[in-house]
């Protein structure tokens, strides 16, 4: 679930599951690889700087701050930057602003290390408003988007010319609609020609979806609204369309994807490894259908060169920029689950595919097809779900290799140079804080011949977080960590706190660090005399192949919510140490949901509850990520799906202690979900605590003292329902 659900917590307790394949991808605030693979540049002191990974002594500085401040102006403040591809001249992004998730748009400069010259690029659109800045091919041009249209600059003399003029509010060039950019990853929506005479571009039609209303109540007088276009479950998507306009002239092509624009969606496009053919990947409105397309950009009758179904949903591919080809543009490298695993196929233009790593275990993403040197490097773990590694396998398929380390249990990141020679590698586990360092492939050796200094967490190494498996009732074993409280006596029974998220957006019991802390809890839980607890049930985006991941299609809040539950079960009866009349439960967003479900379905075993930001019914949250995995609800039996798995349906039923806790100003869960299920509650005379922030979105971290007093509210309802200590 791309519901940007608790990021605080999770992007310490987890790696993210996507990683960058090996393609760079420009226009980012982080580090930048030259073409030698040996050199990278990087932010360094509000500079940009060039560096050499065989020596961190080497340091060239290529644009200083004397250089980053114009004439009578403040000096720049570099948030992005990217190169022409002759490296001769440097985009910079600066005084961004956020939409939605994200501070896509911004201004932008050009600097042209050639002539040391600064100039600002788009200065006559309103400030902050340009997004995407990306220079031609040839380093003639820069295009960006401002204000929903599609803009080209011309560099030497500063023309502007607009390439599209019909972008509103809704009908949106070159950049996506909220639903777009939540569930797909998708932001930037256009692309340069390899000849730099064309730019491909989305066209996303939100004008027939309707707005939700969220209702500021504080920032004047008088109440006024703020719409949020949102199309939820069982409503039309917007429409999309792919367009090609020329940048010369101005003419735009419509280009020949076959299919309804509404009832499908179009989460990938690239040029085909040339300058007249595009390549897509189609999704049908219930995204269990894959179609990848070959389009010519003169708008000629388009191909379609490989399809693939399941009776849950398909992927779109995971990195949204970027297409994996090899042997010239003759093949390109795919991901895909259609033999029970995630695995790497080579696909060519016909659509011949040639499986490359088979086997039962799965490729969790792709860091780099290094073609030169005949390998494919990407992240598994075919022991143990809770981990990740690096991997290598050769480009023309077989048995994959470890390259990561046998004595670094736990979870690593790569960023490989485009060589595949040299990577930035950083490693983390429950006990070890992350540490990086540069290593040379495949040995994966320091390139400064000095072993890697692991910095172990002494207090957590002092109590360290144990990972179990449990097997329910019902056949499903699953993994989870437990962190026991400080000076534990296994003759007391203690209370126990799960957290828990349970949808298909990520996992929870990840062996990284941060596992077993808890950073909503004022103070320490271990301390303080709490076992905490997370486990990950079917449906979690874990290395256990397809039938895990996927059998909750249709399920959510039903299936995940009894593997939980379950499982709470056998860790009651195999742990004497835990008092089972303190148990309690906690979750963010889709976590929050299953946090309601578990107090709702199973009073009987959860007594306290916290839930903040949950989906109280699914059928108010967007059509994108809750059709992909309950199906699409065009009549009642389809919407029984919906129903059977909302809290919603089950808050008659709650026994124990609730803090719900909602942002009215959250535009992903809006906050009609909590007062629908506040109407339940009070039908059924449920007693129960509710915090509203006002104008809070989703993460409910603006405004002065939230976030503390977030974290004071939730330690005072937990100490005073569910007590901590050994008895």
């Amino acid at each position: 679930m791309n519901m940007n659900f608790y990021r605080p917590v999770l992007s310490v307790l987890i790696m993210a599951s996507a990683m960058l394949t090996g393609n760079v991808v420009k226009a980012q605030g982080g580090l930048q690889w030259a073409k030698d693979g040996y050199h990278y540049y990087s932010i360094q002191n509000g500079e940009i700087a060039e560096l050499d990974i065989r020596a961190a002594d080497k340091k060239n500085v290529i644009i200083n701050q004397q250089a980053l401040t114009p004439e009578g102006k403040a000096t720049i403040r570099v948030r992005r930057f990217s190169f022409s591809d002759d490296r001769q001249k440097v985009l910079i992004n600066t005084n961004t602003k956020r939409v939605w998730r994200q501070d896509t748009r911004g201004d932008y400069w050009l600097y042209d290390l050639q002539t040391k010259k600064l100039a600002q690029i788009g200065k006559a659109r309103p400030a902050s408003t340009l997004m995407f800045a990306k220079i031609s091919p040839d380093g003639t041009k820069a295009a960006y988007v401002s204000e929903h249209n599609i803009y080209v600059e011309d560099l030497a003399s500063g023309a502007v010319k607009a390439l599209t003029t019909d972008g509103t509010k809704r009908l949106i060039n070159g950049t996506f609609d909220w639903a777009y950019e939540e569930e797909f990853d998708c932001r930037d929506g256009f692309r340069w020609s390899p000849d730099s005479r064309t730019i491909a571009y989305w066209q996303i039609d939100a004008t027939k979806i309707r707005n939700y209303l969220m209702l500021n109540t504080t920032d004047s007088t008088y109440s006024f609204t703020v719409p949020v276009e949102y199309p939820v479950s069982g409503t039309d998507p917007s429409s999309c369309k792919i367009k090609v306009v020329n940048v010369t002239d101005g003419k735009t092509t419509n280009i020949n994807v076959p299919g309804d624009a509404i009832q499908n969606y179009i989460p990938r496009m690239e040029w085909a490894g040339n300058s007249n053919e595009l390549i897509l990947q189609q999704l049908n409105r219930a995204q269990n259908e894959s179609k990848i397309w070959v389009c010519p950009a003169n708008g000629g009758s388009s191909k379609a060169i490989y399809t693939e179904t399941d009776k849950a949903w398909v992927d779109a591919k995971a990195a949204p920029e970027g297409w994996d080809w090899i042997e010239n543009g003759k093949k390109f490298i795919w991901l895909s689950e259609k033999d029970g695993w995630r695995h790497a196929y080579s696909i060519d233009r016909s659509g011949k595919e040639k499986l490359l790593t088979p086997g039962k275990y799965d490729v969790m993403s792709l860091n780099l097809i290094d073609e030169t040197n005949g390998f494919i490097y990407f992240m598994a773990s075919p022991d143990n779900a809770t981990q990740k590694y690096l991997y290598r396998v050769k480009l023309s398929g077989g048995a994959p290799q470890r390259v990561s380390p046998a004595d670094q249990p736990g979870s690593h990141r790569y960023d490989i140079a485009p060589n595949g020679l040299v990577a930035i590698h950083s490693f983390n586990n429950s006990y070890t804080a992350p540490v990086r360092e540069t290593i040379g492939l495949p040995a994966h050796k320091p390139l400064d011949g000095k072993p890697t200094a692991i910095k172990v967490d002494a207090a957590a190494a002092a109590n360290k977080t144990e990972f179990f498996k449990v097997t329910t009732v019902d056949g499903i074993s699953m993994d989870g960590w437990m962190k026991k409280p400080t000076n534990f006596d296994p003759n007391k029974k203690y209370p126990i706190v799960f957290y828990v998220y349970g949808e298909p957006a990520s996992q929870t019991a990840a062996d990284s660090y941060g596992a077993g802390m808890n950073f909503e809890y004022a103070g320490n839980m271990a301390d303080d005399g709490y076992i905490y607890v997370s486990m990950d049930n079917r449906g979690a985006p874990v290395a256990k192949g397809r039938e895990w991941r996927k059998a909750i299609y249709r399920n959510i809040g039903t299936l995940n919510v009894r593997d939980q539950a379950m499982a709470a079960k056998e860790l009651f009866k195999n742990y004497s140490f835990i008092d089972t009349s303190r148990v309690a439960v906690w979750g963010w967003s889709g976590g929050g949901s299953s946090t309601l479900n578990l107090m709702f379905q199973y009073p009987e075993i959860y007594k306290t509850g916290i839930a903040v930001a949950a989906v109280g019914n699914q059928l108010t949250y967007d059509n994108i990520y809750q059709e992909r995995y309950m199906g699409v609800p065009v009549n009642e039996e389809a919407r029984s799906y919906f129903i059977k798995g909302s809290p919603v349906t089950y808050a008659k039923n709650l026994k124990g202690n609730l803090l719900y806790i909602h942002g009215t100003g959250d535009d992903n869960v809006h906050y009609s979900n909590a007062e629908q299920l506040i109407n339940e509650l009070v039908k059924y005379n449920k007693q129960f605590q509710l915090m509203a922030y006002p104008n809070r979105t989703h993460g409910i971290s603006e405004g002065l003292g939230t976030s503390q007093h977030l974290s004071t509210l939730y330690t005072k309802f937990l100490k005073e329902h569910c007590p901590p200590g050994g008895r």
